[in-house]
């Protein structure tokens, strides 16, 4: 389902969360994200641009000598930097999406992360192109540039109704690498409810050609259980109940030590591809992990 087949009720309310994300997330590019971003993420090079004056502190190794030799005066050469950066945003939107314990669903959050994300790169005269999958290709954006490129970019990622409900990161890897031919920036946004050995190998080799970013969503539920008695709970991506005693310590402790295993072991795998992930949470906080996401790049290159 598409934004144009929402009742009006509904439309209304996606035009607000848009409006809400906008406001929001440019303030924090402006204030935070767009000059992290582009000191991070370079261009293709440099490139020639004009030859001016010498100038105290110029670097003695960009002398034009040519242009030296037939004037009166020390000429350099300038370079400027070619960026145009194409971003792919590829965001998970199975079924385990719409979980979320603190008000805030995760597929929002990964709208939000979007939102920043696009909003960085247009700030920096790149493109963006979005990627939804599940357990198939959903949908496909083309990578453009633009603000009302990207206001459509949040709302596909907010209103588009998938058919798949499971996760299928290796499929959406490989569609990656057949729709983009240059090298691209791709932020794979996920919660990963899909063991990394299934799509570890097509990770390892998209990897090679594109700069590949896995952007963790969790819920805080997700690694530690309240205690709320007998509950029953619903696999999302399966449709498969299953009856749980959270009133139990020893319930609660075995989730809490599977929910770290499985985190550890995720990080770590991306770690052995040599990729730099980022981990975020329902209810905020994301703005602080993708500024320490950046400062990590940054000393790293």
């Amino acid at each position: 389902m598409r934004e144009d087949t929402l009742g009006a009720a509904e439309r209304r309310e996606l035009l607000k969360k848009i409006k809400k994300i906008e406001i929001v997330t440019n303030r924090k590019v402006n204030d935070q994200l767009a000059g992290q971003y582009h000191s991070v993420f370079k261009g293709r090079g440099m490139s020639f641009d004009e030859v001016r004056q010498y100038q105290p502190g110029d670097e003695i190794r960009f002398i034009d000598w040519n242009v030296t030799a037939r004037s009166n005066d020390v000429f350099v050469k300038r370079f400027i930097e070619e960026r145009e950066l194409t971003v792919m945003l590829m965001v998970d939107v199975s079924a385990s999406l719409r979980f979320g314990s603190n008000q805030q669903h995760k597929r929002e959050v990964a709208a939000e992360l979007a939102a920043l994300l696009a909003f960085s790169a247009v700030k920096n005269n790149d493109r963006v192109g979005l990627v939804l999958f599940t357990d198939r290709i959903e949908h496909y954006v083309p990578p453009k540039k633009g603000k009302k490129h990207v206001l459509r970019l949040i709302s596909e990622i907010l209103a588009f109704a998938p058919e798949g409900r499971g996760t299928d990161v290796g499929e959406a890897l490989g569609y990656l690498s057949r729709v983009s031919q240059r090298k691209t920036i791709a932020f794979l946004v996920s919660d990963f409810q899909t063991p990394l050995e299934r799509f570890e190998k097509p990770l390892r080799i998209v990897a090679r050609r594109h700069d590949v970013v896995p952007v963790i969503v969790r819920d805080a539920m997700e690694d530690e259980l309240p205690n709320l008695g007998l509950v029953l709970m619903e696999d999302l991506e399966t449709g498969e109940p299953v009856w749980v005693d959270t009133a139990s310590r020893r319930v609660r402790a075995d989730y809490a030590r599977r929910a770290a295993s499985w985190r550890t072991r995720l990080v770590q795998g991306f770690r052995r591809l040599k990729l730099d992930s980022v981990a975020v949470e329902t209810g905020g906080g994301y703005v602080r992990a993708l500024v320490q996401f950046f400062e990590l790049r940054a000393r790293r290159h």
